[in-house]
């Protein structure tokens, strides 16, 4: 009875034009949270453009590593030494999600694992948007104690039966975002879309197999390319950024947040460009590059207080495209 009201409001709503035309909701879990990390598990709810679930599907992925903590996800070695290899499951996942946008809770992390498995297989994922659930939520002003996911469920009476398994938390995931989707949809909510760059690149250097541990057998964390020292800019600050304007060749350029592209390209793009990338805020910062200008970290919060000025990532993606020589002489 519930879902034939859902439904019934959801029909009734005016429905936003702009909005996208299907969605593809995703859970995985991993051997851990750092770059060097595998996904073990994946989840799909394909969902329509009001959010209604279309089908889903499920896969276990062998890691080719030890596949970290079992106490949280479950999945041991035995399990996952005959799964398949995520190379082997790369074409059904790219079935499910060609088209849509991709939603998850915190979704830059999803995307980042997906993105980095795709690199290694030597594949792109076919995704060109993303969409994270706790933004929405924030959007939306939702009246969350806290941004997990279980609390996420709990506001919309959805009911949790394994946390942490990929199948579970990707369809109570698409329960709770159909609500949302049409509550942003009835108050005409711009919904917060971000841009997915598939990784072109990737160097993985030994890797434990499964049921060796991280740190035997000579293994070391390896992320998408070698690790190097960024070198010093050879120009000078020329000041701030003013709307406009180019960016010129010396300005100091700090980053804060969640970056569709990966951080460490984009500063390397930056740093090619002959800009200086900087680490932190100061009264000399010329661009305050964030998605989240309302996020409150210490970077936005000095940028307001010295009057940098802050552009987003597609801004300023535009403007490496045109950066002013610096002055000679």
């Amino acid at each position: 009875m519930l879902e034939d009201l859902t439904t019934a409001a959801s029909s009734a709503t005016v429905w936003p034009a702009a909005y996208p035309k299907g969605y593809a909701v995703v859970d995985v879990e991993t051997t851990g949270l750092a770059r060097h990390d595998r996904i073990i598990s994946a989840a799909v709810y394909r969902l329509d453009e009001r959010g209604e679930v279309e089908d889903h599907w499920y896969t276990l992925v062998n890691p080719e590593r030890d596949p970290g903590p079992v106490w949280i996800h479950g999945l041991t070695n035995d399990v996952l030494e005959s799964a398949p290899l995520f190379k082997d499951v790369a074409e059904e996942f790219s079935a499910r999600l060609d088209g849509r946008v991709l939603v998850a809770h915190n979704a830059v992390f999803d995307w980042q694992m997906i993105a980095r498995e795709y690199a290694r297989a030597e594949r792109e994922a076919p995704v060109r948007q993303r969409l994270c659930t706790i933004a929405l939520s924030k959007e939306l002003g939702l009246p969350l104690p806290n941004h997990k996911l279980e609390t996420l469920a709990a506001h919309f009476g959805v009911v949790q039966q394994r946390a942490h398994h990929a199948l579970d938390d990707a369809r109570v995931l698409a329960e709770a975002f159909r609500p949302s989707l049409r509550a942003a949809a009835t108050d005409g909510v711009r919904l917060p879309l971000h841009e997915c760059r598939p990784l072109t690149e990737w160097s993985d250097a030994a890797t434990p197999r499964i049921g060796q541990q991280a740190g035997a057998g000579g293994y070391r964390p390896t992320s998408w390319r070698p690790a190097r020292k960024r070198p010093a800019c050879p120009y000078p600050n020329p000041g701030r950024y003013e709307e406009g304007r180019p960016l010129k060749q010396g300005m100091r350029i700090a980053f804060s947040g969640d970056t569709s592209v990966e951080r460490d390209l984009l500063e390397d793009r930056a740093t090619e460009a002959g800009l200086h990338v900087a680490t932190s805020v100061s009264r000399l910062t010329s661009l305050l590059v964030t998605n989240d200008p309302d996020s409150g970290t210490s970077k936005v919060v000095k940028a307001r207080q010295y009057g940098t000025p802050v552009v987003d990532e597609a801004a300023f993606g535009q403007l490496l495209g045109d950066v002013e020589p610096a002055t000679s002489g």
